[in-house]
């Protein structure tokens, strides 16, 4: 089963495959709800910084923090998907992420 990012208020955009896989990978890229401006979000949804995708893009790789050491810090790679669904959110202007199934 795969699946589709729907950019939540753009109803003028079609939804983004992604394999399903990604609904664990997406907590990498989101915003902490209720935090520096972001809104609380419903079930499913995602907040995803535009400056933060924006940089993700340019460097071609993300920061993971240890849950259980915030000093331990690695850089990933983004793999060809992540950066093909950041160039999406980056070209649309889009922060507002839902994840359904397909």
């Amino acid at each position: 089963m795969s699946l589709l990012v729907q950019a939540v208020g753009r109803d003028e955009l079609d939804a983004y495959p992604m394999p399903s896989r990604f609904r664990h990978e997406i907590t990498y890229f989101m915003s902490i709800p209720g935090r520096d401006g972001v809104p609380l979000l419903g079930p499913d949804e995602y907040w995803i910084d535009q400056q933060a995708a924006q940089t993700w893009l340019q460097d071609g790789v993300f920061t993971l923090v240890s849950p259980l050491d915030s000093q331990s810090k690695t850089e990933i790679e983004l793999s060809e998907e992540q950066e093909d669904w950041l160039q999406w959110l980056v070209t649309h202007g889009i922060e507002h992420v839902r994840l359904a199934t397909s």
